[in-house]
């Protein structure tokens, strides 16, 4: 990791050497800022509780890993410039005590799982290729696990590692998961940014105050993003999609439109926000850890949890500018 994004630690906790024991529920609660990083690749008390709070206060780090990563180096700056603190990615006591009060209760809680958890239904499998997409009624999950680490807005592998033998297949059990409380009533978004290096979307109120944020996957060379400004014209959730031979994809080979039809692994996932640009907008994806770290196919790409947040604080007329980097709003 670059030396100057963060100096963070474990408070009472040795170096992590790798996911071991000290990784559950009571560690992540009990974790503290102590001026020692922990190693980035490997999950860590710490960085989880960083990634909640984070999440909580609307400035997503995307999917929460355990990780200290782009994404999260992304976030703490957009919340530090928030609190008009010193804009950088380097955690501070200062940094980490706003942080905290974000939120007081526990980070991470006990969930039981249902018979609706445990039974779907799910995919047996999800196609790679859009042509066979088109014949599924609903672009669902796939498993128990994909479902409960979306609606946690968790990574499949971390749910995993603290529920460790777990198979999510019995009502009844009892798993760790990330406790995120019921979104409070936030303001409406009168601006959205969208910054096409940088990869990053934020979202302001009338008074110029920064709402939210969320890193994105923003075009790609095959299809680049737009430029200038545009206006959202739709906000639509469970979108269905419609695919025309003209956008050449690779991999598509398809010479006919077709249609996908609506589901968290539709390939706009869970909601679109249409823009006033034909064919663009802000939308979802099946696959969360790519976000921001794999090119979309010109549009702009968050996980289905941030594009259904951001979906509950627009309407049409909103303004989206897109900008390039050093033209981003401060």
């Amino acid at each position: 990791m670059r030396q100057w994004i963060i100096i963070l630690g474990l408070a009472a906790f040795a170096p992590l050497p790798a996911v071991a024991a000290e990784l559950n529920a009571d560690t992540i609660n009990a974790a503290n800022f102590a001026g020692k990083f922990p190693v980035e690749e490997k999950i860590s008390p710490l960085a989880i509780k960083v990634q909640v709070l984070l999440d909580r206060a609307h400035f997503s780090p995307g999917e929460i890993d355990g990780r200290f990563g782009d994404n999260v180096e992304k976030a703490l700056q957009a919340f530090t410039e928030a609190n008009g603190m010193t804009a950088g990615k380097v955690l501070t006591p200062e940094i980490w005590t706003r942080l905290q009060q974000v939120a007081t209760d526990p980070v991470m809680a006990d969930y039981v799982l249902t018979d609706r958890d445990v039974n779907g239904p799910y995919l047996e499998k999800l196609p790679v290729k859009m042509e066979d997409m088109k014949e599924l009624k609903r672009l669902g999950y796939t498993s128990a696990k994909e479902a409960l680490g979306e609606r946690f807005h968790m990574s499949q592998e971390l749910l995993a590692e603290l529920n460790p033998k777990q198979k999510f297949d019995r009502a009844g059990d009892r798993i760790v998961i990330v406790n995120l409380p019921p979104d409070k009533a936030k303001e409406k978004v009168t601006r959205i940014e969208v910054d096409k290096v940088r990869q990053t979307v934020k979202a302001f109120g009338k008074d110029g105050a920064l709402l939210a944020f969320y890193p994105a996957s923003v075009g790609s060379e095959e299809k680049p993003t737009p430029t200038g400004m545009l206006k959202v014209v739709s906000v639509d959730a469970n979108p269905t999609y419609r695919y025309d031979p003209k956008y050449k994809f690779k991999g598509v080979e398809s010479t006919k439109p077709f249609t996908i039809r609506s589901g968290p692994n539709n390939p706009v996932g869970s909601m679109w926000i249409g823009l006033s640009q034909q064919s663009y907008g802000i939308h979802g994806t099946g696959d969360p850890s790519r976000v921001s770290k794999s090119d979309s196919h010109g549009c702009v790409r968050l996980t289905n949890w941030d594009v259904e947040r951001l979906g509950a604080m627009v309407k049409k007329g909103v303004e989206v500018s897109f900008v390039d980097g050093k033209q981003a709003a401060k």
